[in-house]
Protein backbone atom coordinates (compact mmCIF):
# COMPACT_ATOMS: atom_id res chain seq x y z
CA UNK A 1 0.00 0.00 0.00
CA UNK A 2 2.79 2.42 0.87
CA UNK A 3 4.75 1.68 -2.29
CA UNK A 4 1.65 2.35 -4.41
CA UNK A 5 1.49 5.92 -3.08
CA UNK A 6 4.85 6.65 -4.68
CA UNK A 7 3.65 5.35 -8.04
CA UNK A 8 1.34 6.89 -10.64
CA UNK A 9 -2.18 7.85 -9.61
CA UNK A 10 -4.00 5.60 -12.05
CA UNK A 11 -7.50 6.36 -10.75
CA UNK A 12 -6.97 10.09 -11.14
CA UNK A 13 -5.91 9.66 -14.74
CA UNK A 14 -8.73 7.23 -15.49
CA UNK A 15 -11.52 9.21 -13.83
CA UNK A 16 -10.57 12.91 -14.11
CA UNK A 17 -12.07 15.80 -12.17
CA UNK A 18 -12.35 19.33 -13.55
CA UNK A 19 -9.64 21.76 -12.49
CA UNK A 20 -9.83 25.46 -11.77
CA UNK A 21 -8.94 26.17 -15.40
CA UNK A 22 -12.31 24.66 -16.33
CA UNK A 23 -14.22 26.34 -13.51
CA UNK A 24 -13.02 29.91 -14.06
CA UNK A 25 -14.86 30.41 -17.39
CA UNK A 26 -18.11 29.26 -15.78
CA UNK A 27 -17.61 31.66 -12.87
CA UNK A 28 -16.95 34.53 -15.28
CA UNK A 29 -20.03 33.61 -17.32
CA UNK A 30 -22.10 33.37 -14.12
CA UNK A 31 -21.14 36.93 -13.18
CA UNK A 32 -22.03 38.17 -16.67
CA UNK A 33 -25.33 36.28 -16.63
CA UNK A 34 -26.18 37.67 -13.21
CA UNK A 35 -25.62 41.22 -14.47
CA UNK A 36 -27.76 40.52 -17.53
CA UNK A 37 -30.56 39.15 -15.39
CA UNK A 38 -30.39 42.09 -13.00
CA UNK A 39 -30.55 44.52 -15.92
CA UNK A 40 -33.58 42.63 -17.24
CA UNK A 41 -31.83 42.04 -20.54
CA UNK A 42 -33.58 39.80 -23.05
CA UNK A 43 -32.56 36.21 -22.37
CA UNK A 44 -30.76 37.18 -19.16
CA UNK A 45 -32.78 34.88 -16.91
CA UNK A 46 -32.38 31.94 -19.29
CA UNK A 47 -28.65 32.61 -19.56
CA UNK A 48 -28.31 32.62 -15.78
CA UNK A 49 -30.28 29.39 -15.46
CA UNK A 50 -28.13 27.73 -18.12
CA UNK A 51 -24.81 28.57 -16.47
CA UNK A 52 -25.98 27.59 -12.98
CA UNK A 53 -27.12 24.27 -14.44
CA UNK A 54 -23.68 23.79 -16.02
CA UNK A 55 -21.98 24.43 -12.67
CA UNK A 56 -24.25 21.93 -10.91
CA UNK A 57 -23.56 19.38 -13.65
CA UNK A 58 -19.84 19.84 -13.05
CA UNK A 59 -20.40 19.10 -9.35
CA UNK A 60 -22.24 15.88 -10.26
CA UNK A 61 -19.37 14.95 -12.57
CA UNK A 62 -17.03 15.31 -9.61
CA UNK A 63 -19.24 13.03 -7.53
CA UNK A 64 -19.30 10.45 -10.32
CA UNK A 65 -15.50 10.50 -10.61
CA UNK A 66 -15.06 10.15 -6.85
CA UNK A 67 -17.43 7.19 -6.75
CA UNK A 68 -15.87 5.50 -9.76
CA UNK A 69 -12.43 5.83 -8.24
CA UNK A 70 -13.58 4.27 -5.00
CA UNK A 71 -15.41 1.41 -6.67
CA UNK A 72 -12.98 0.55 -9.45
CA UNK A 73 -9.51 1.47 -8.14
CA UNK A 74 -6.78 -1.03 -7.32
CA UNK A 75 -5.29 1.47 -4.85
CA UNK A 76 -7.97 1.77 -2.20
CA UNK A 77 -5.61 3.17 0.43
CA UNK A 78 -4.97 6.27 -1.71
CA UNK A 79 -8.73 6.89 -1.94
CA UNK A 80 -9.19 6.49 1.80
CA UNK A 81 -6.30 8.86 2.49
CA UNK A 82 -7.71 11.41 0.07
CA UNK A 83 -11.06 11.29 1.86
CA UNK A 84 -9.35 11.67 5.24
CA UNK A 85 -7.24 14.67 4.28
CA UNK A 86 -10.08 16.32 2.36
CA UNK A 87 -12.08 16.17 5.58
CA UNK A 88 -9.11 17.38 7.64
CA UNK A 89 -8.83 20.44 5.38
CA UNK A 90 -12.59 20.83 5.01
CA UNK A 91 -14.10 23.29 2.56
CA UNK A 92 -17.65 23.92 1.46
CA UNK A 93 -19.17 25.90 -1.38
CA UNK A 94 -20.86 28.98 0.06
CA UNK A 95 -22.82 29.76 -3.10
CA UNK A 96 -23.42 28.49 -6.62
CA UNK A 97 -20.26 30.19 -7.90
CA UNK A 98 -18.00 27.57 -6.33
CA UNK A 99 -20.53 24.73 -6.31
CA UNK A 100 -18.05 22.53 -8.22
CA UNK A 101 -15.11 23.89 -6.24
CA UNK A 102 -14.70 21.34 -3.42
CA UNK A 103 -13.93 18.46 -5.80
CA UNK A 104 -11.46 20.64 -7.70
CA UNK A 105 -9.84 21.74 -4.44
CA UNK A 106 -9.34 18.12 -3.36
CA UNK A 107 -7.96 17.26 -6.78
CA UNK A 108 -5.42 20.10 -6.80
CA UNK A 109 -4.52 20.75 -3.17
CA UNK A 110 -5.04 17.44 -1.37
CA UNK A 111 -4.72 14.39 -3.59
CA UNK A 112 -1.25 15.13 -5.04
CA UNK A 113 0.20 15.34 -1.51
CA UNK A 114 -1.34 12.39 0.38
CA UNK A 115 1.92 10.44 0.07
CA UNK A 116 4.24 13.44 0.42
CA UNK A 117 5.18 16.03 3.03
CA UNK A 118 2.43 17.45 5.19
CA UNK A 119 3.94 20.92 4.83
CA UNK A 120 3.37 20.80 1.08
CA UNK A 121 -0.28 19.83 1.52
CA UNK A 122 -0.76 22.53 4.15
CA UNK A 123 0.57 25.19 1.81
CA UNK A 124 -1.48 23.97 -1.15
CA UNK A 125 -4.67 23.88 0.91
CA UNK A 126 -4.12 27.25 2.59
CA UNK A 127 -3.69 29.21 -0.65
CA UNK A 128 -6.24 27.42 -2.83
CA UNK A 129 -9.02 29.78 -4.00
CA UNK A 130 -11.73 27.45 -2.67
CA UNK A 131 -10.22 27.53 0.84
CA UNK A 132 -9.63 31.28 0.63
CA UNK A 133 -13.29 31.77 -0.28
CA UNK A 134 -14.65 29.31 2.28
CA UNK A 135 -12.93 31.03 5.20
CA UNK A 136 -13.22 34.58 3.77
CA UNK A 137 -9.46 35.02 3.58
CA UNK A 138 -9.79 36.60 0.14
CA UNK A 139 -11.49 39.55 1.86
CA UNK A 140 -8.98 39.90 4.71
CA UNK A 141 -6.97 43.13 4.49
CA UNK A 142 -4.38 44.46 6.91
CA UNK A 143 -5.95 47.40 8.79
CA UNK A 144 -2.82 49.54 8.39
CA UNK A 145 -2.01 48.40 4.85
CA UNK A 146 -2.41 50.84 1.93
CA UNK A 147 -5.59 49.03 0.90
CA UNK A 148 -6.86 48.80 4.47
CA UNK A 149 -6.53 52.52 5.04
CA UNK A 150 -8.73 53.16 1.99
CA UNK A 151 -11.34 50.42 2.37
CA UNK A 152 -13.89 49.50 4.98
CA UNK A 153 -12.89 45.84 4.96
CA UNK A 154 -10.45 44.68 7.62
CA UNK A 155 -8.80 41.69 9.22
CA UNK A 156 -10.43 38.26 9.16
CA UNK A 157 -9.04 35.61 11.51
CA UNK A 158 -10.91 32.57 10.20
CA UNK A 159 -8.11 30.95 8.20
CA UNK A 160 -5.46 31.72 10.81
CA UNK A 161 -7.55 30.18 13.58
CA UNK A 162 -8.51 27.07 11.62
CA UNK A 163 -4.93 26.42 10.52
CA UNK A 164 -3.75 26.53 14.13
CA UNK A 165 -6.72 24.84 15.82
CA UNK A 166 -7.78 22.28 13.23
CA UNK A 167 -5.13 21.79 10.56
CA UNK A 168 -1.91 21.76 12.59
CA UNK A 169 -1.37 22.26 16.34
CA UNK A 170 -4.81 21.25 17.61
CA UNK A 171 -7.30 22.92 19.92
CA UNK A 172 -5.42 22.10 23.13
CA UNK A 173 -2.01 23.26 21.93
CA UNK A 174 -0.10 26.14 23.46
CA UNK A 175 -0.94 29.18 21.39
CA UNK A 176 -2.70 32.38 22.33
CA UNK A 177 -5.20 34.77 20.85
CA UNK A 178 -2.25 37.03 20.11
CA UNK A 179 -0.74 34.25 17.98
CA UNK A 180 -4.01 33.97 16.06
CA UNK A 181 -4.20 37.71 15.45
CA UNK A 182 -0.56 38.02 14.41
CA UNK A 183 -0.89 35.00 12.13
CA UNK A 184 -4.04 36.52 10.60
CA UNK A 185 -2.09 39.72 9.94
CA UNK A 186 0.69 37.69 8.34
CA UNK A 187 -1.86 35.98 6.05
CA UNK A 188 -3.23 39.26 4.71
CA UNK A 189 -2.56 39.60 1.01
CA UNK A 190 -3.64 36.06 0.15
CA UNK A 191 -6.34 36.23 -2.51
CA UNK A 192 -7.08 35.12 -6.06
CA UNK A 193 -8.42 36.34 -9.38
CA UNK A 194 -10.50 34.58 -12.00
CA UNK A 195 -7.74 35.24 -14.53
CA UNK A 196 -4.73 34.07 -12.51
CA UNK A 197 -5.98 31.93 -9.64
CA UNK A 198 -3.95 32.40 -6.43
CA UNK A 199 -2.36 35.80 -6.04
CA UNK A 200 -0.53 37.63 -3.26
CA UNK A 201 -1.29 41.35 -3.03
CA UNK A 202 1.43 43.21 -1.06
CA UNK A 203 -0.76 46.32 -0.77
CA UNK A 204 -3.27 44.26 1.24
CA UNK A 205 -0.65 42.93 3.64
CA UNK A 206 -0.35 44.33 7.15
CA UNK A 207 2.97 46.23 7.29
CA UNK A 208 5.73 45.32 9.71
CA UNK A 209 6.85 42.08 11.30
CA UNK A 210 4.48 39.55 12.81
CA UNK A 211 5.32 37.23 15.71
CA UNK A 212 3.70 33.80 15.59
CA UNK A 213 4.47 31.15 18.22
CA UNK A 214 7.50 33.12 19.33
CA UNK A 215 9.07 33.54 15.90
CA UNK A 216 9.36 36.70 13.81
CA UNK A 217 8.22 36.79 10.18
CA UNK A 218 8.64 39.62 7.68
CA UNK A 219 9.21 43.28 8.41
CA UNK A 220 12.63 43.69 6.79
CA UNK A 221 11.38 44.15 3.25
CA UNK A 222 8.20 44.43 1.23
CA UNK A 223 5.56 41.90 2.28
CA UNK A 224 5.86 38.60 0.44
CA UNK A 225 4.06 35.28 0.31
CA UNK A 226 7.43 33.73 1.22
CA UNK A 227 6.96 34.97 4.79
CA UNK A 228 3.64 33.14 4.95
CA UNK A 229 5.14 29.98 3.50
CA UNK A 230 7.98 30.09 6.05
CA UNK A 231 5.46 30.29 8.89
CA UNK A 232 3.42 27.42 7.48
CA UNK A 233 6.56 25.28 7.20
CA UNK A 234 7.53 26.03 10.80
CA UNK A 235 4.04 25.24 12.09
CA UNK A 236 4.01 22.01 10.10
CA UNK A 237 7.25 20.95 11.83
CA UNK A 238 5.98 21.64 15.36
CA UNK A 239 5.82 18.62 17.73
CA UNK A 240 2.23 19.55 18.58
CA UNK A 241 1.33 19.26 14.89
CA UNK A 242 2.93 15.82 14.70
CA UNK A 243 0.99 14.61 17.75
CA UNK A 244 -2.29 16.11 16.57
CA UNK A 245 -2.08 14.59 13.10
CA UNK A 246 -0.91 11.20 14.39
CA UNK A 247 -3.83 10.90 16.77
CA UNK A 248 -6.34 12.11 14.18
CA UNK A 249 -5.11 9.54 11.64
CA UNK A 250 -5.27 6.79 14.26
CA UNK A 251 -8.79 7.82 15.28
CA UNK A 252 -9.95 7.73 11.67
CA UNK A 253 -8.30 4.51 10.56
CA UNK A 254 -8.11 2.43 13.75
CA UNK A 255 -10.30 3.38 16.70
CA UNK A 256 -12.12 6.28 18.32
CA UNK A 257 -9.80 5.69 21.30
CA UNK A 258 -6.49 4.62 19.75
CA UNK A 259 -3.66 2.96 21.64
CA UNK A 260 -1.24 5.61 23.02
CA UNK A 261 1.72 3.55 21.85
CA UNK A 262 0.39 3.59 18.29
CA UNK A 263 -0.05 7.36 18.36
CA UNK A 264 3.43 7.80 19.83
CA UNK A 265 5.01 5.65 17.10
CA UNK A 266 3.25 7.67 14.41
CA UNK A 267 4.26 10.95 16.06
CA UNK A 268 7.89 9.84 16.22
CA UNK A 269 7.82 8.84 12.55
CA UNK A 270 6.47 12.27 11.60
CA UNK A 271 9.17 14.10 13.53
CA UNK A 272 11.98 11.81 12.38
CA UNK A 273 11.10 12.21 8.69
CA UNK A 274 10.22 15.92 8.49
CA UNK A 275 6.51 15.29 8.12
CA UNK A 276 6.77 12.66 5.38
CA UNK A 277 3.27 11.22 5.55
CA UNK A 278 4.16 7.88 3.97
CA UNK A 279 6.43 7.17 6.94
CA UNK A 280 3.59 8.00 9.34
CA UNK A 281 1.24 5.59 7.54
CA UNK A 282 3.99 2.98 7.57
CA UNK A 283 4.34 3.33 11.34
CA UNK A 284 0.57 2.97 11.73
CA UNK A 285 0.31 -0.14 9.58
CA UNK A 286 3.33 -1.77 11.24
CA UNK A 287 2.06 -1.32 14.79
CA UNK A 288 0.26 -4.33 16.35
CA UNK A 289 -2.40 -2.09 17.92
CA UNK A 290 -3.62 -1.11 14.46
CA UNK A 291 -4.87 -4.66 13.90
CA UNK A 292 -6.13 -5.66 17.35
CA UNK A 293 -9.74 -4.50 17.11
CA UNK A 294 -11.20 -4.81 13.59
CA UNK A 295 -14.64 -3.34 13.16
CA UNK A 296 -14.04 -0.57 15.69
CA UNK A 297 -15.05 2.17 13.24
CA UNK A 298 -18.41 2.87 11.60
CA UNK A 299 -18.45 3.44 7.87
CA UNK A 300 -19.62 6.93 7.02
CA UNK A 301 -22.47 7.12 4.48
CA UNK A 302 -20.42 7.83 1.35
CA UNK A 303 -17.97 5.12 2.34
CA UNK A 304 -20.88 2.73 2.93
CA UNK A 305 -22.31 3.34 -0.54
CA UNK A 306 -18.89 3.07 -2.21
CA UNK A 307 -18.01 -0.10 -0.28
CA UNK A 308 -21.36 -1.65 -1.21
CA UNK A 309 -20.85 -1.05 -4.92
CA UNK A 310 -17.24 -2.20 -4.70
CA UNK A 311 -18.30 -5.43 -2.99
CA UNK A 312 -20.92 -5.99 -5.68
CA UNK A 313 -18.41 -5.26 -8.44
CA UNK A 314 -20.56 -2.56 -10.02
CA UNK A 315 -19.16 -1.93 -13.48
CA UNK A 316 -17.45 1.19 -14.73
CA UNK A 317 -19.91 1.18 -17.63
CA UNK A 318 -22.87 1.32 -15.27
CA UNK A 319 -21.44 4.15 -13.17
CA UNK A 320 -20.51 6.15 -16.26
CA UNK A 321 -24.04 5.75 -17.62
CA UNK A 322 -25.85 7.02 -14.51
CA UNK A 323 -28.26 9.77 -15.44
CA UNK A 324 -28.54 12.99 -13.47
CA UNK A 325 -31.86 11.92 -12.00
CA UNK A 326 -30.44 8.55 -10.94
CA UNK A 327 -27.51 10.18 -9.18
CA UNK A 328 -29.89 12.39 -7.23
CA UNK A 329 -32.38 9.63 -6.43
CA UNK A 330 -29.98 6.76 -5.71
CA UNK A 331 -26.98 8.59 -4.21
CA UNK A 332 -27.48 12.23 -3.23
CA UNK A 333 -30.83 11.94 -1.46
CA UNK A 334 -29.88 8.73 0.38
CA UNK A 335 -26.62 10.35 1.52
CA UNK A 336 -28.55 13.27 2.96
CA UNK A 337 -31.00 10.96 4.74
CA UNK A 338 -28.08 8.96 6.14
CA UNK A 339 -26.77 12.20 7.64
CA UNK A 340 -24.00 13.14 5.19
CA UNK A 341 -25.30 15.51 2.51
CA UNK A 342 -22.74 15.54 -0.27
CA UNK A 343 -20.04 18.21 0.11
CA UNK A 344 -21.99 19.91 2.90
CA UNK A 345 -19.97 19.32 6.10
CA UNK A 346 -21.40 21.00 9.20
CA UNK A 347 -18.34 23.18 9.81
CA UNK A 348 -14.59 23.65 9.26
CA UNK A 349 -13.89 20.69 11.55
CA UNK A 350 -15.47 18.34 9.00
CA UNK A 351 -17.53 15.24 9.63
CA UNK A 352 -17.67 13.53 13.05
CA UNK A 353 -15.74 10.33 13.66
CA UNK A 354 -17.77 8.72 16.45
CA UNK A 355 -19.95 5.79 15.46
CA UNK A 356 -22.98 7.16 17.31
CA UNK A 357 -22.97 10.16 14.96
CA UNK A 358 -23.68 7.83 12.03
CA UNK A 359 -25.49 4.78 13.39
CA UNK A 360 -28.69 6.47 14.55
CA UNK A 361 -32.18 4.97 14.15
CA UNK A 362 -33.20 7.20 11.19
CA UNK A 363 -29.82 6.85 9.46
CA UNK A 364 -29.75 3.09 9.98
CA UNK A 365 -33.27 2.77 8.60
CA UNK A 366 -32.10 4.61 5.46
CA UNK A 367 -29.09 2.31 5.12
CA UNK A 368 -31.35 -0.72 5.32
CA UNK A 369 -33.76 0.73 2.76
CA UNK A 370 -30.90 1.66 0.42
CA UNK A 371 -29.36 -1.81 0.77
CA UNK A 372 -32.65 -3.49 -0.07
CA UNK A 373 -32.93 -1.45 -3.27
CA UNK A 374 -29.27 -1.49 -4.32
CA UNK A 375 -29.99 -3.36 -7.55
CA UNK A 376 -31.35 -0.14 -9.08
CA UNK A 377 -27.93 1.45 -8.67
CA UNK A 378 -25.89 -1.70 -9.36
CA UNK A 379 -27.71 -2.14 -12.66
CA UNK A 380 -26.91 -5.84 -13.08
CA UNK A 381 -28.06 -9.21 -11.69
CA UNK A 382 -27.24 -9.58 -8.01
CA UNK A 383 -24.87 -12.34 -6.81
CA UNK A 384 -25.90 -15.38 -4.80
CA UNK A 385 -26.37 -13.98 -1.28
CA UNK A 386 -24.41 -16.60 0.69
CA UNK A 387 -21.43 -16.41 -1.63
CA UNK A 388 -21.68 -12.63 -1.55
CA UNK A 389 -21.64 -12.60 2.26
CA UNK A 390 -18.41 -14.59 2.33
CA UNK A 391 -16.80 -12.53 -0.43
CA UNK A 392 -17.80 -9.19 1.11
CA UNK A 393 -17.00 -9.96 4.74
CA UNK A 394 -14.42 -12.74 4.64
CA UNK A 395 -13.59 -13.95 8.16
CA UNK A 396 -15.97 -11.39 9.69
CA UNK A 397 -19.04 -13.22 8.37
CA UNK A 398 -20.94 -14.78 11.28
CA UNK A 399 -23.03 -17.93 11.46
CA UNK A 400 -26.05 -15.81 12.40
CA UNK A 401 -25.64 -13.68 9.29
CA UNK A 402 -25.26 -16.73 7.07
CA UNK A 403 -28.45 -18.15 8.61
CA UNK A 404 -30.32 -14.90 8.03
CA UNK A 405 -29.16 -14.77 4.43
CA UNK A 406 -30.18 -18.38 3.88
CA UNK A 407 -33.72 -17.56 5.05
CA UNK A 408 -34.05 -14.52 2.78
CA UNK A 409 -36.98 -14.69 0.39
CA UNK A 410 -35.04 -13.35 -2.59
CA UNK A 411 -31.59 -12.43 -3.84
CA UNK A 412 -32.49 -8.80 -3.34
CA UNK A 413 -33.34 -9.39 0.32
CA UNK A 414 -30.31 -11.61 0.90
CA UNK A 415 -27.86 -9.10 -0.54
CA UNK A 416 -29.63 -6.32 1.35
CA UNK A 417 -29.23 -8.23 4.62
CA UNK A 418 -25.48 -8.50 4.02
CA UNK A 419 -25.08 -4.81 3.21
CA UNK A 420 -27.23 -3.75 6.16
CA UNK A 421 -25.44 -6.04 8.62
CA UNK A 422 -23.39 -4.60 11.50
CA UNK A 423 -20.28 -6.32 10.12
CA UNK A 424 -20.54 -4.55 6.77
CA UNK A 425 -21.35 -1.18 8.30
CA UNK A 426 -18.17 -1.25 10.36
CA UNK A 427 -14.54 -1.47 9.37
Amino acid sequence: MIDALAGPDEAQARFPVAGLAEIWPLIAELAAARRARKAVEEGGAARYKQVTSAIKDMQLAGLRARLMRAVRTRDGFRERLTWFWADHFTVRAKNVRFRAGPATYVEEAIRPHVGGRFADMLRAAAIHPVMLTYLDQNNSIGPMSPAGLRRSRGLNENLAREILELHTLGVGARFTQADVTEFAELLTGLTFTVDDGFRFRPRWAEPGAEHVLGKRYGGDRRASADDIFAALDDIARAPATAAHLARKLAVHFVSDDPDPGLVAAMTDAYMAHDGELARVYEAMLAHPAAWENPGAKARQPFEFIAASLRALGTSETRLAALKKGEIKRLILRPLARMGQPYEEPPGPDGWPEAADAWITPPALAERISWAMHVKALHGAPLPAPRAFARAALGPEVSDDLVAAVRMAESKRAGVGIVLASPAFNRR
